[in-house]
């Protein structure tokens, strides 16, 4: 199988900690968290840290909105996050941006915890040679690469030139340095036959990539482009394709929307993971910019436990919606924000306005329930594989 080969390509140190550091101890740790969530215990089974919001494109429905100078993490602070949650037997970090090969202490964060594993997202365009061998030598990286359309499309989306030329040398880089190399899309009108074409995924497993992970295009940011968005005939489309996908093409596909059963969920609601975002607030997931804790040198177990507000967000979404409710009911949330007096988080002063008028679109949340077909899969979900598509 294909799958295999490129599996046996990949450096023997980095699929090491592949397997035990993100595989095994996140096992271990989304168990730990189950255990926690049946106490009525509030701590995320694993932590998503956006180090800073610069970047070097400007991509459409993009939540990041720079006011001024860019703002990022300091490293001790990043540090303290990391501690904190393995203490709790969560050693998945998902690193995000921004560009997160833009911070300059990003290396020192990964060699400073050997005994974790991070995701690395990022658009590929600053993925030379020597920051590959870097990573092939910390060994608890992978490198998730954006990929959102083809010549011309993933120009307009990504608001720059060659994207698609330059995201595809990327992958050439990163498999070429025996990592293991994983490929996002967020799928949307304008990308979504490229995204769901046997030509784009043979073309991913020829080059090396061992997984493929899928968003649902939700927009967000300055620009939220809604004409983009899926409909939900295309978002039933998309689960149809992922159930049926996992059983015939030779790489992994990851979603975060849907349960081994087929039911939709959010991870958010779920309390599976939460969003610290580079001024430290805690977000309930990216795209929801709203915040009441921040990270000011308390215990990260200490903010989760007292946070009001993350607590009322999983249970009023939960009555709500399966689904992601920026999408279903965006004027919610700003009554929602209004009643918690949550603060905007997003630097676009107009935020509660902007969603109080927002339209209604489609979510995952009335997709049609399809269950997991292949039996990897299922077991995956049920048992850990949660933590590898909480993001979504």
């Amino acid at each position: 199988m294909p799958l295999l080969k490129n599996i046996a390509r990949i450096d023997r140190t980095c699929l090491w900690k592949f397997a035990f550091n993100m595989g095994w101890k996140g096992l271990l740790g989304f168990q730990k968290f189950q255990k926690r969530k049946n106490r009525g215990e509030l701590f995320p089974a694993f932590q998503f840290i956006s180090v800073t919001n610069d970047c070097n494109l400007s991509c459409q429905g993009c939540w990041i909105t720079k006011a001024g100078k860019p703002e990022s993490l300091d490293i001790v602070g990043i540090n303290k996050i990391i501690a904190d949650s393995k203490k709790y037997g969560s050693y998945f970090f998902g690193i995000l941006g921004g560009e997160p090969l833009m911070y300059k202490s990003l290396f020192e964060i990964f060699k400073a915890h050997p005994d974790c594993y991070f995701q690395l997202f990022t658009n590929g365009t600053l993925l030379t040679d020597e920051v590959a061998e870097n990573l092939r030598q910390l060994a608890n990286v992978s490198p998730l690469i954006s990929f959102e359309g083809d010549e011309l499309v993933a120009d307009i989306r990504r608001g720059s030139a060659r994207v698609y030329q330059r995201t595809q040398q990327a992958i050439v880089v990163a498999t070429k340095h025996k990592l293991v190399t994983g490929v996002a899309i967020s799928v949307c009108k304008s990308n979504i036959e490229m995204a769901l074409s046997d030509e784009f995924i043979n073309m991913l497993i020829n080059n090396g990539v061992i997984y493929l992970w899928y968003y649902i295009y939700r927009p967000s940011g300055e620009n939220p482009h809604y004409e983009l968005a899926l409909s939900l005939k295309e978002i039933n489309r998309l689960r149809q394709f992922l159930v049926e996908g996992r059983t015939k093409y030779s790489l992994v596909l990851i979603d975060s929307y849907w349960a081994a059963n087929g039911e939709p969920f959010c991870p958010a609601a779920e309390g599976l993971s939460h969003h610290i975002n580079p001024s430290g607030n805690i977000e309930p997931c990216p795209v929801i910019q709203l915040s009441k804790d921040r990270i000011n040198g308390q215990s990260l177990k200490e903010i989760y436990e007292n946070s009001d507000f993350l607590k009322a967000f999983k249970h009023d979404i939960s009555e709500k919606t399966k689904g992601c409710i920026l999408m279903e009911d965006a004027a919610w949330l700003t009554q929602f924000a209004i009643d918690h007096e949550a603060i905007n988080t997003s630097n676009r002063p107009d935020l509660l306005e902007k969603l109080a008028i927002a339209p209604k679109i489609a979510s995952h949340g009335s997709s049609i329930v399809i269950p997991e077909k292949h039996w990897i899969y299922r077991m995956a979900k049920k048992r850990a594989f949660f933590g590898l598509g909480a993001y979504g």
